[in-house]
């Protein structure tokens, strides 16, 4: 499908419907595969007939449901902050980690572990805390020295840079914490707990709806920061709100899956292909490209090594990275992405 072909496909409701419906088929299949494969007419009875199918219930809704819905919520959420990045900074090449999300988490995550050992249960809320106030401190930072695109971004790589080294002061302080710190640092979702997703679910949700609201603003503020404040934008005042909505979200998946890479990266440009650029398309398109993408990357965990398998991090690894060096062989330089 040409480009320009996919992206009049999504100024109808029958483009995001296909996407919606190739989200449920994986939902589905990621539902009956697995290291315990579960028939059709198991599925069915499992769901409809619980009592007759008892072991069968047990995986679907304890195991498999909670886990596809935080894949989803983890593609939605990464997908939404990488978009909104990407659009604010004029970097095509911004993700979560340019904001301080993956350091502010992960060296929370290493202090607890290093000070509280014995509140392990507090991780997620300490991984929610420690992104979303990295990237607070970022956001000011950078409206304390100028309203500059760029600022953002080196005020995050400076601080990420002292946050890791701080995290490699207590790794190398403490060897025993590494083994809890590599899972949560690569990215998984094996341990999911439903209860643990209501409060990231309503996060992501909110962060959506808002940008949604604000997608048009976001689409002039792309168009230059002077013709954008010729038309009434309030430049900062706007960038800065998107920045903090972007790590909100993306704050609410490490808090429940950890440091899942590259979705926040090339989901937006998988997206921007097939709706363009503008924020009112490019969004649900996102949303949707990023829940399916991270669903089948679990998936494909599950399975391809069963009964062993392997984090979604490592799997999203595995398919984030040809498609960053694809993506930039497709360009001359870094200033046509």
């Amino acid at each position: 499908m040409r480009s320009k072909d996919a992206r009049g496909l999504f100024q109808r409701p029958g483009g995001y419907l296909l996407l919606a419906l190739i989200l449920l088929l994986a939902a589905l299949l990621a539902l009956r595969a697995g290291s315990a494969p579960i028939g059709w007419k198991a599925f069915w009875g499992g769901l409809c007939r619980p009592e007759s199918y008892q072991t069968e219930s047990v995986i679907l809704f304890k195991i498999r449901l909670p886990r596809i819905a935080a894949a989803i919520l983890a593609g939605a959420g990464l997908s939404v902050s990488g978009a909104l990045l990407q659009g604010v900074t004029g970097n095509a090449l911004a993700g979560p980690n340019i904001i301080g999300v993956n350091a502010g988490a992960g060296f929370a995550v290493i202090l607890m572990l290093y000070f509280l050992p014995g509140l392990v249960l507090l991780v997620p809320a300490g991984a929610f805390a420690g992104a979303f106030l990295t990237t607070l401190l970022i956001v000011s930072l950078a409206a304390r020295i100028n309203q500059a695109k760029s600022t953002v971004i080196l005020a995050g790589i400076a601080i990420t840079a002292m946050l890791n080294a701080g995290i490699s002061l207590l790794s190398l302080l403490e060897p025993d914490l590494l083994a809890s710190y590599n899972y949560f640092s690569i990215g998984g979702l094996s341990n999911i707990r439903a209860g643990a997703l209501g409060l990231p679910a309503v996060i992501i949700l909110a962060g959506l709806l808002l940008a949604l609201l604000l997608s048009r603003r976001i689409d002039t503020l792309c168009l230059g920061d002077q013709l954008a404040a010729s038309l009434g934008i309030r430049v900062r005042r706007l960038r800065m709100l998107c920045l903090v909505i972007a790590s909100a979200c993306a704050a609410a998946v490490v808090s429940f899956a950890g440091l899942l890479g590259f979705v926040g990266l090339i989901v937006p440009h998988m997206a921007r292909k097939m709706a363009g650029s503008s924020m009112h398309r490019l969004l649900p398109v996102s949303v949707l490209t990023g829940a399916t993408l991270v669903t089948v990357a679990d998936l494909l965990g599950r399975v391809l090594f069963a009964p062993s398998e392997l984090p979604v991090g490592i799997v999203m690894a595995f398919i984030g990275a040809p498609f960053f060096f694809w993506l930039l062989l497709k360009r001359r330089n870094y200033a046509d992405l």
